[in-house]
């Protein structure tokens, strides 16, 4: 494996129900990104989970939630990251996000980004 250097990881925690404009949030914020060319990102629907408000969600049958968690995840270089975290709060103000540094690692095939 290649180290491809230092990197930061931006995760946005979301519920599934979150709206902006007339679509889901989690998509309207893929598509943002894909717009501003970032490196990449994720959007994963959890099983479970609870927020702030301490409201269960869960995919249990027996208490099955139409409001899933969903995490966005976006690793990209540290400048790129800071330079969006402003824009996607004026678009997310109620989800959560953290900022991790970390190194990103991956396979010597493939063409890395600069």
């Amino acid at each position: 494996m290649t180290t491809t250097g230092k990197a930061k990881q931006l995760t946005i925690y979301l519920g599934e129900t979150d709206k902006h404009d007339h679509g889901s949030l989690y998509m309207a914020i893929i598509e943002w990104l894909r717009e501003k060319k970032i490196a990449g990102a994720t959007a994963t629907r959890g099983v479970a989970g609870f927020g702030a408000s301490s409201h269960l969600h869960t995919a249990n049958i027996l208490r099955l939630s139409m409001d899933m968690p969903i995490t966005v995840t976006v690793v990209d270089a540290p400048e790129t990251i800071d330079s969006i975290v402003a824009p996607l709060g004026a678009m997310a103000p109620h989800a959560m996000f953290t900022v991790h540094e970390v190194e990103v690692v991956r396979p010597a095939v493939g063409v890395v980004r600069t």
